[in-house]
């Protein structure tokens, strides 16, 4: 039998559960081990966050069941999420649980693998590449650059309740974080600014919405941290985006290579010769 590209990496065994992150959107983001888990697997259940070109790796006659939670929308509950992983294994299938991003970053990973050992059913971990990191590369924004920050804050927007984290420490963030990332923010971006504005940060800071990161219907937004709310509004922007707040916003015009194979002109380091020193 001839070797694939795969074939010295593990196997999904019938009766296993692999968890796997398929990255922001670009399918080319995938792992190697999300990838040829789409090839083998009996049984994918996948998020709403899973690009459909992702989906098209699936090997024939896979079967595709959608498990996604969109706010305002209706959506399966998480424990019959995890239930339903249970029931596929114990079948025998070789299951597949493909999120968006990177499973254990805001994606409840770590709550179906403790169903899956609660029902003592063998699953295997497969990070992947989470949208604060991909899709604001895939924007242009570094996370971290040596001249701006050596602290990087990734939060969510909303607890399981809907609403604003009520144990987010607003105040410690906002005074000890130079850049700041949020997942699921923009229902509550301007309390979100209010609160960050009132513990310090300057409203003139830059604001970045990335929508869509990582596939062609990417959209970036800058803006500033105090006209978030009526900017989002007035572009008419929509989830999923990721939030980056920071001087980091500042380098997309240098790095935004999407935008330079489009034809826009890059312009020089914007920091460069200033010594710029870490501050929040």
């Amino acid at each position: 039998m001839t070797d694939t590209p795969f074939s010295h990496l593990p196997s999904i065994a019938p009766g296993h559960v692999w968890l796997a992150g398929a990255g922001p959107g670009d399918p080319g983001l995938l792992t190697l081990l999300a990838a040829k888990a789409l090839s083998e697997a009996d049984v994918i259940v996948h998020d709403a966050l899973v690009n459909d070109d992702c989906l098209k790796m699936a090997r024939d006659g896979a079967l595709l069941e959608y498990a996604g939670k969109r706010g305002g929308k209706p959506s399966a509950k998480q424990r019959d999420i995890s239930l339903r992983l249970v029931e596929l294994a114990k079948a025998g299938h070789k299951v597949l649980r493909l999120k968006g991003g990177d499973p254990f970053v805001f994606g409840r990973g770590g709550e179906e693998a403790l169903t899956l050992i609660e029902h003592g059913v063998p699953f295997r971990i497969v990070p992947g590449i989470t949208a604060g990191i991909g899709g604001l590369a895939y924007a242009g924004i570094p996370v971290t650059h040596r001249e701006i920050n050596h602290t990087v804050t990734f939060l969510t927007g909303h607890d399981s309740s809907g609403l604003v984290p009520d144990r987010i420490d607003w105040p410690s963030i906002a005074k000890g974080s130079p850049v700041i990332v949020m997942y699921m923010a923009m229902k509550h971006i301007g309390r979100i600014s209010a609160n960050l504005i009132a513990a310090g940060r300057s409203k003139d800071e830059p604001l970045a919405f990335v929508c869509d990161a990582a596939t062609p219907q990417q959209r970036v937004l800058e803006t500033t941290l105090g006209e978030a709310e009526s900017a989002m509004t007035a572009a008419g922007i929509e989830p999923p985006a990721i939030v980056v707040i920071g001087e980091v916003v500042r380098l997309r015009p240098s790095l935004d290579w999407l935008g330079a194979l489009s034809g826009r002109k890059l312009q020089p380091d914007p920091f460069a010769g200033r010594g710029r020193k870490e501050s929040a």
